[in-house]
């Protein structure tokens, strides 16, 4: 670890000059990734930004959505009421995630601010990785692959995005309020991140010395039955091989089955780099009646463009199993 600068930021507009003034500069706030990125060689700040005084933490629910400081604690998120009732597919998403030490010190905004968990990325010893050291290759395309992308990748990168709680924000149309140095914006939180085409090191659409303020996830009934399933290798402090976020509003009420689905959301983890929202199958579910039969055909119609590797083909069958159970778990069919 190289020697850096450490500094506390007031407010927000200091904390953004601090950061615009210098390219190797970076906030921190939790610190439970840029802390091991700079272990592992991976990132080397010449100053850092420490944001944790400004007035970035609010938890508010209110009939027009949720509102999430990005400093809102993972945990404190998880555990709010009306996170719990309004949008479970949130609370259960920031549950499954990292441990519980991890999540009562780490924030919303750095959580999805996460890079990829791929071997080659955080090898302690260099290798080909084109995220890393650009240019250099991606060793895991003919390399370990098994828990890389099945959309959207490229011959520079099939490398996956491992945020948890990204997943059921990007189903619910959550929106990103950011802070800059040429004032302020609202971005979408689906594009937020990059596809690594041919520059996979650069992972998300913020310029440099922008600030997440807050993640505004509008209200609705479809997020009040939303949730959120995540297969893993083991049953805890593990990142998902695939997740699904699903959400339905249903013209049955709030009844188990039966009705027709007025609403349907649905995205997929561990699969991209990026959450991987699936409008078609979301089009084809809205008006259909409510039936395990109907989710299945439903979600066959988004894996037409899923590509595996040699090694990572089983994810495709995975990620449709755990879309069709996530639909099951929303309609209350499962």
């Amino acid at each position: 670890m190289e020697t850096f600068s450490y500094q506390r930021a007031a407010d927000p507009e200091a904390a953004i000059a601090a950061l615009a003034g210098d390219p190797r500069a970076a906030f921190i706030a939790g610190g439970t990734e840029l802390v091991n990125w700079m272990k592992e060689g991976i990132q080397s700040p010449r100053s850092l930004i420490d944001i944790n005084d400004l007035p970035l933490a609010e938890i508010a629910a209110g009939e027009d959505g949720l509102r999430l400081g990005a400093l809102a604690r993972m945990s404190d998120v998880a555990a709010h009421p009306a996170v719990r009732r309004g949008w479970p597919a949130v609370a259960e998403a920031l549950e499954l995630a990292a441990s519980p030490q991890l999540r009562n010190m780490a924030s919303m905004g750095g959580n999805l601010l996460q890079r990829t968990r791929c071997l080659y990325f955080r090898a302690e010893t260099a290798l080909p990785c084109n995220k890393r050291t650009p240019g250099s290759g991606c060793a895991a395309l003919h390399g370990e692959h098994r828990a890389g992308a099945i959309f959207g990748w490229s011959e520079a990168c099939v490398a996956t995005h491992p945020s948890d709680v990204a997943v059921p924000l990007v189903a619910l149309d959550a929106r990103l309020r950011l802070r800059g140095p040429r004032g302020e914006r609202v971005l979408a939180i689906a594009e937020l991140w990059r596809l690594p085409g041919e520059q996979p090191e650069r992972d998300t659409t913020l310029d440099h010395g922008e600030l997440i303020v807050a993640i505004e996830v509008p209200a609705s009934p479809a997020a009040r039955r939303s949730r959120y399933l995540k297969v893993r290798e083991r049953s805890s402090y593990e990142f998902a091989l695939v997740s699904a976020a699903a959400a339905l509003d249903l013209d049955g009420g709030e009844g188990a089955g039966g009705g027709r689905i007025r609403d349907a959301r649905l995205a997929l983890g561990g699969v991209a780099a990026k959450p991987w929202r699936q409008p078609e199958v979301e089009a084809r579910l809205r008006g259909a009646p409510l039936s395990l039969e109907g989710l299945r055909a439903a979600v066959a119609e988004g894996f037409g463009e899923a590509r595996s590797l040699p090694g990572n083909g089983f994810k495709i069958e995975l990620a449709r199993r755990a879309a069709v159970r996530a639909l099951a778990m929303a309609g209350g069919l499962a």
